[in-house]
């Protein structure tokens, strides 16, 4: 983690693997073992996923420009990606494995926030279980980029509806995938990583 000359590869590596047992594998136990209920209860069923895609596809028309605006922001380029590709160095395989785990960590947060926590206390709040929901996922932003952790608020509410109207989490999943994808590339670019100019310097 800190001396292997791979070090900047296993660290976010190890990071989003704790996510993914922290944000799905426990909470997935929790449904099954102790609430002895059914996943597609807590929005894993493919049934209406998309049902509202037109909005998701909304989400993503309006923050491509955004994504492209803020990844020249020193901020955005210090965190992002998580999985530093240094000017020069080849994206494969690593960057892909990063990917895939990152994409993974992406559906244990989307289950979490949007499955287990949404769906686990909608019989208790109603429609006001998005804002109990938001609050702590906006706090998971805190330290990243302001303008990141503001859109998380909205973007919470809105992933929220959606989860709760189409009782599922499939199309968040989609958008997060999507943007964080859009994030890194744009972050290497700018960076020189692919070809492009080094917003760094």
């Amino acid at each position: 983690m800190t001396t292997h000359s791979d070090a900047g590869f296993y660290r976010p590596l190890y990071w989003a693997s704790v996510v993914i047992f922290f944000y799905l594998i426990l909470p997935a136990i929790c449904i099954k073992w102790i609430f002895r209920e059914s996943f597609s209860d807590y929005g894993m069923c493919f049934k209406d996923a998309f049902k509202y895609y037109r909005l998701y596809v909304l989400m993503l028309v309006v923050m491509l420009p955004l994504v492209i605006y803020f990844s020249a922001t020193e901020s955005f380029l210090k965190m992002y990606p998580f999985y530093k590709v240094a000017p020069g160095d080849s994206l494969f395989p690593k960057f892909f494995i990063w990917e895939f785990f990152y994409f993974l960590q992406f559906i244990a947060l989307e289950f979490l926030f949007r499955g287990f926590i949404l769906h686990g206390t909608k019989h208790r709040f109603g429609f006001y279980a998005i804002f109990f929901m938001m609050v702590p996922y906006c706090m998971i932003h805190f330290g990243k980029p302001m303008p990141e952790t503001v859109a998380a608020i909205i973007a919470g509410l809105v992933l929220g509806y959606m989860s709760l109207k189409s009782r599922n989490i499939w199309m968040g999943v989609f958008v997060h995938c999507s943007v964080a994808f859009m994030m890194d590339i744009s972050a290497l670019y700018r960076k020189g990583a692919l070809g492009g100019h080094n917003d760094m310097l």
